[in-house]
């Protein structure tokens, strides 16, 4: 077999990339690329989308610099004993391929992680040398997130972090058990000491740049990390108080969560079926119900079924309230943000917008169903001028009638 092409590379290490959900660009601005020629057809594969704060769709060029790996975690498709093509990029192959998809006005940025080539540190030195050449050698002013290795030397992580927007070191699995069963060569203590430098060195330099007009940006789009769900016995209790914790603990912008996928020469420790994918989707809402909400991780942890995961016919904040149905109905022309913000179906945006009407008006239930998708499900837990449920939040049967249609819980699941 000759060697590969560009494109052959690409169409493994694009590939390879996918099992990483942490593909994200918030921070980020708008930037015109330059014109100029590329090299020839990509087809796009290697493209990842994620959204700005403002809703913008961002386009991320998303790959791997290589999926040779020393490292033999079970769950993971690029370890060493996992029967795959490899294939492996040099720093200056993926500059080009940066520079090239950016100036045809395909994406914004640049997502870059690797497998273990070598040693930790020698792969880590081949990341940073990419973002140092784009950035020193090309002027390249598009987002870069770079995926550090916890196990390097923690000089050269905080020379990612003085290249890239975001960086971020996954924390693999919910559970030290669950990390030392299934990623026998990763430590636990050693992740999370690396996100603990990262987080000291981004406060350090938010200080600096306060203090010091030209002091040296530090991953101004702060560190996120990645739990994969699914791969052990982790309930989604246990997902949700290892969450609360890194984000507490490391000022994490974002935590992802990915299902855990059956993966070619699986190993025998390994789930036969992946877990439904509904159950990564609830996961994120509970995230977003710490983080937006106002809901503590037990609050969430109350939302959960006898096994300790969370229900996957309704969502948990429809759970919550659920159980604690001596909290409602509320009166939207009287309650306060936070009791609002607890009423199924009223997004944070639809509560802002209550809060501004009501100083004007005295809200009507057709007020309210012009700023919810369905106001079927907020009705049950509200008063408005014109409406009172009665005995509504009582009914035995109020979970059966609020819950999706099987059908759209089959869309997650296919």
């Amino acid at each position: 077999m000759g060697p590969q092409t560009i494109i052959e590379k690409l169409e493994i290490l694009a590939d390879a990339a996918k099992y990483d959900a942490s593909c994200a660009s918030s921070g980020t601005t708008k930037r015109n690329s330059s014109g100029g020629k590329g090299i020839g057809s990509t087809e796009g594969m290697g493209i990842c989308h994620a959204y700005a704060p403002d809703g913008r769709c961002i386009s991320l060029l998303k790959i791997l610099l290589t999926n040779h790996c020393v490292f033999d975690c079970h769950y993971c498709v690029n370890r060493k004993s996992s029967n795959v093509r490899r294939a492996r990029f040099s720093p200056q192959e993926v500059v080009d391929l940066t520079l090239s998809f950016y100036r045809r006005n395909y994406i914004e940025g640049l997502f870059l992680s690797s497998g273990i080539v070598k040693s930790s540190n020698h792969t880590m030195e081949q990341l940073v040398e990419v973002a140092r050449m784009l950035r020193e050698e090309h002027d390249f002013r598009g987002y870069i997130h770079l995926k550090t290795i916890p196990e390097a030397d923690p000089e050269l992580v905080h020379q990612a972090g003085l290249y890239a927007d975001r960086v971020s070191i996954n924390v693999e699995l919910p559970t030290d058990a669950g990390l030392v069963r299934l990623a026998p060569d990763k430590s636990a203590r050693q992740i999370e000491g690396a996100m603990g430098k990262l987080k000291s060195d981004i406060v350090e330099a938010k200080d600096n740049k306060r203090r010091f007009k030209h002091a040296p940006r530090f991953a101004p789009a702060g560190q996120s990390t990645q739990m994969i769900v699914g791969a052990d016995a982790a309930t989604d209790a246990d997902i949700v108080g290892k969450a609360s914790r890194l984000y507490d603990n490391f000022r994490l912008r974002r935590v992802y969560y990915s299902a855990f996928s059956p993966i070619p020469d699986a190993s025998a420790v390994l789930p036969l079926k992946r877990p439904p994918l509904i159950r990564e989707h609830r996961l994120y809402q509970s995230d977003w119900l710490m983080r937006f909400y106002g809901y503590q991780p037990s609050e969430v942890m109350q939302a959960t079924e006898a096994d300790g995961n969370l229900p996957l016919d309704i969502d948990p904040k429809l759970a919550w309230a659920l159980k604690f149905r001596e909290r409602f109905p509320v009166d939207v022309n009287r309650a306060s943000k936070e009791q609002l913000l607890r009423v199924p179906g009223l997004g944070v945006r639809a509560v802002n917008r209550i809060l501004a009407s009501r100083r004007h008006r005295t809200m009507r239930l057709d007020d309210v169903a012009k700023l919810t998708v369905s106001i079927a499900k907020v009705r049950p837990f509200i008063i408005t001028a014109d409406w009172r449920p009665v005995l509504l939040t009582d009914r035995a049967d109020l979970r059966a009638l609020l819950a999706p249609k099987t059908e759209q819980l089959e869309l997650f699941a296919a």
